[in-house]
């Protein structure tokens, strides 16, 4: 049962009948939409100095995650596309391409750098995201401890430390708790979610807890943070309002439609490996195309999520949704 699960496991050319062009596309979509995404960000910066009183505004903070987030997808994006077309190329699997040195059955160098990096790029931006919306509630219900606190020293060594603990997490299959795994048709690689006992499948029921632990502190973060927003509006007086305290509002307003709609696309393209992660662990389920599918959905999530903000940044977008928040 086992090897009818991983027909792939072990195989060293890829799978008759499959194409490199979705692969291709997918990869040029990322690539265009996170540079795109950075020059955005760039020119917003850029303006941010050139406003009265030479002071970037206080928001200025999400905008640095963003840039990180986008940053993090384009690098994952230039990191594993590129093993994948050149499995392609050479109509070689992965294990094939970087072969290991303990035999045939143990998954290549190649492979194991594959997993490492799937998983990776795939903790990494939750993390992103839990950081910025953290950082829409601060400054939304407790603006005189963000303002105090969240300086951007504290951001620049937050950043590398979230970082390394992420990489340190997940080099654990590197280090014998969990197994690095060839899917087929011999272009992905990740951690096993099926068979193998308790030492083999430990780590990715961790993975995916941690996911779904992470996904929903960023969802009490924005619901929280909405909560504010109304009770903004409740006590706002209708009439004679200055323009002033409203400006700011709105930017917030803006910040968190925009992590809410990131947030969305991040949990359904998270949620299945979730699932299949249990589902391999406490159901001995060998479905290798429901594993790849998961996979697919979570690499999708780094594509779109840098058209979603070039579709946010432009101003008929943007109107629409602050007349429907103002209704």
């Amino acid at each position: 049962m086992e090897a009818e699960g991983y027909r792939c496991r072990s195989s060293r050319h890829i799978e008759s009948g499959q194409s490199a062009v979705p692969s291709s596309v997918l990869f040029s979509a990322g690539l265009l939409g996170n540079v795109l995404a950075l020059l955005l960000l760039g020119q917003h910066r850029r303006r941010s100095r050139s406003s009265p009183g030479g002071r970037p505004p206080r928001v200025s903070a999400f905008y640095v995650l963003v840039t990180a987030l986008a940053v993090t997808d384009l690098l994952g994006k230039c990191l594993i596309s590129p093993m994948v077309l050149a499995a392609y190329a050479y109509n070689r699997s992965l294990s094939q391409l970087g072969p290991g040195v303990r035999g045939e059955e143990q998954p290549g160098v190649l492979c194991q750098l594959f997993a490492f990096l799937m998983a990776f790029f795939g903790l990494a931006p939750t993390l992103l995201l839990l950081a910025m919306a953290l950082e829409c509630w601060l400054s939304l219900g407790h603006p005189y401890f963000y303002r105090r606190h969240l300086t951007r020293r504290l951001g620049a060594a937050l950043g590398p430390a979230a970082a390394g603990l992420c990489a340190l997490f997940c080099a654990l299959p590197l280090l014998g708790f969990g197994e690095p795994m060839q899917y087929c048709p011999g272009t992905w690689c990740f951690i096993r979610m099926a068979g193998g006992g308790p030492g083999r499948l430990g780590f990715p029921v961790l993975y995916a807890s941690l996911m779904g632990l992470l996904v929903l502190a960023i969802v009490a973060c924005n619901v929280s943070s909405m909560r504010q927003l109304y009770g903004m509006a409740r006590r706002q007086p209708r009439r004679g309002t200055p323009p002033a305290p409203a400006a700011p509002r709105m930017e917030e307003l803006d910040h968190l439609v925009l992590l809410g709609l990131m947030t969305v696309l991040f949990t359904v393209c998270s949620l299945p490996l979730i699932i299949r992660a249990y589902m391999g662990a406490f159901a001995a389920d060998f479905n290798e195309n429901a594993d790849l599918s998961a996979l697919r959905f979570l690499s999708v999530n780094s594509i779109v999520d840098p058209w979603v903000f070039i579709i946010f940044r432009t101003s008929v977008f943007r109107s629409f949704v602050r007349r429907v928040c103002r209704r």
